[in-house]
């Protein structure tokens, strides 16, 4: 399934509809998306790529029956094949959208579980994120994350030896670099600039979830790495939920370690730099 038009087939079968032209759409670094357009009903998104997609469906169902978080409705779902609601919107978030946004993750935020975790594995990107329940958010930082993807770089030959033991290093010290939250929060887990949607002010859609029950300041960490939106996210998610201090000045960088893993663990390069950077100013 690679063609445009094999896509729209495939859509057709799933949903029995009618297809009337299928667009590649741009912003994805894994696995590909296509707006399908329809002689009988509106646009829908179809996805293709080798990681599991009903991962995402189960994500994105997740978010929408247990918050308020604006998210696509997911129409069809298989390993191969995701089919969801066309949700219109830039990538191109001015202020007044930052501070919707950051309205819609404090919100998500409220809804908390009693361990850190999830009732299932899920992906980032195509890379497993292991959620076994447990008690001290730490302790799932260390071993589901931290530890847990630094194997898989060190195994696949991304990462250097050296890098490795500079992990380990501050894997063993988190009890002196983190803290532990109030309660485990829902976290959407990706939020990145193309995988949120806006339209005049506002936050449409957030894409591509990465969800499980967290610390919440590891989804504003990831926030800020990307650079996605700027003060006045900052400044209006302080409003409803304030910030511990230290996070700006220590936290992020460690939270910042995960991600760093991710991509270098899948796309090398650049982000290996980061990485030793970022162990640099952490002092490891």
């Amino acid at each position: 399934m690679t063609t445009a038009d094999s896509i729209a087939d495939a859509v057709a079968n799933a949903l029995e509809v009618q297809p009337t032209n299928a667009v590649e759409l741009q912003g994805g670094q894994i696995g590909s998306a296509y707006r399908i357009d329809r002689a009988d009903g509106p646009p829908v998104v179809a996805k293709v790529g080798d990681t599991p997609l009903e991962v995402e469906a189960f994500m994105l169902r997740r978010l929408a029956r247990e918050s308020e978080l604006p998210v696509p409705e997911v129409h069809y779902a298989a390993d191969d094949l995701l089919v969801l609601e066309y949700v219109e919107g830039t990538t191109d978030h001015d202020p007044e959208v930052a501070r919707d946004a950051a309205d819609h993750l404090a919100a998500l935020h409220e809804h908390t579980a009693d361990a850190f975790g999830f009732e299932r594995d899920t992906l980032t990107g195509p890379v497993r994120q292991p959620n076994p329940w447990t008690d001290s958010w730490i302790d799932f930082y260390r071993e589901h994350r931290l530890e847990h993807v630094a194997a898989l770089a060190l195994e696949g030959g991304s990462l250097p030896a050296a890098l490795d033991e500079r992990i380990d290093a501050v894997a063993a010290d988190l009890e002196s670099l983190l803290v532990e939250p109030d309660a485990p929060a829902l976290i959407h887990g990706d939020v990145w600039t193309t995988n949120v949607l806006s339209r005049d002010g506002g936050v449409t859609a957030f894409l591509d979830p990465a969800t499980y029950y967290a610390h919440p300041e590891i989804e504003l960490a990831f926030i800020d790495w990307t650079e996605t939106f700027g003060d006045a996210f900052v400044d209006r998610y302080r409003e409803h939920r304030p910030l511990e201090s230290g996070f700006f000045d220590r936290r992020r960088y460690v939270y910042r370690l995960y991600p760093l893993l991710v991509h270098g663990h899948l796309f090398g390069g650049r982000y290996v730099g980061q990485l030793e950077a970022t162990l640099d100013r952490l002092g490891y």
